[in-house]
């Protein structure tokens, strides 16, 4: 397969599990803890996909790099994981028009997805 997905997220605990899930499902997997740690990623390498925290050293870094990623690479799908519904009760989705404006990410998931569901949509982005 040799896709490799870049996931980001400041809760290591959260990032090594969803690593070791995504390399199960054969994927290489690139990490990093912070929005600054994925901009100098994102400037070097291209990932097939990513997945990114919403809320890191700001309450909008997910979003910050959705923007970037999507300059840059306007191909590479982006899942944003986040707990923010449960947090803030905020809910965030890409269905709408307007939303598909100013949110540049491909997916919204809720984290604690099943892994088979994670799989499922890693390969619908992906076209697999």
């Amino acid at each position: 397969m040799n896709k490799t997905i870049l996931i980001v997220d400041d809760d290591i605990d959260y990032l090594f599990q969803t690593r070791l899930k995504v390399e199960q499902f054969g994927f290489n997997v690139t990490t990093a803890e912070s929005q600054k740690e994925a901009e100098k990623i994102i400037e070097i390498s291209k990932p097939d996909l990513a997945i990114f925290d919403l809320m890191m050293e700001n309450d909008d870094s997910g979003f910050i790099l959705c923007y970037k990623m999507k300059r840059k690479y306007p191909d590479v799908p982006i899942i944003i994981a986040t707990a923010v519904t449960a947090e803030t009760g905020m809910s965030f989705d890409v269905t709408g028009d307007d939303e598909r404006r100013w949110i540049k990410a491909d997916l919204f998931l809720d984290k604690g997805i099943r892994a088979d569901q994670l799989l499922r949509e890693i390969n619908r982005l992906l076209k697999i």
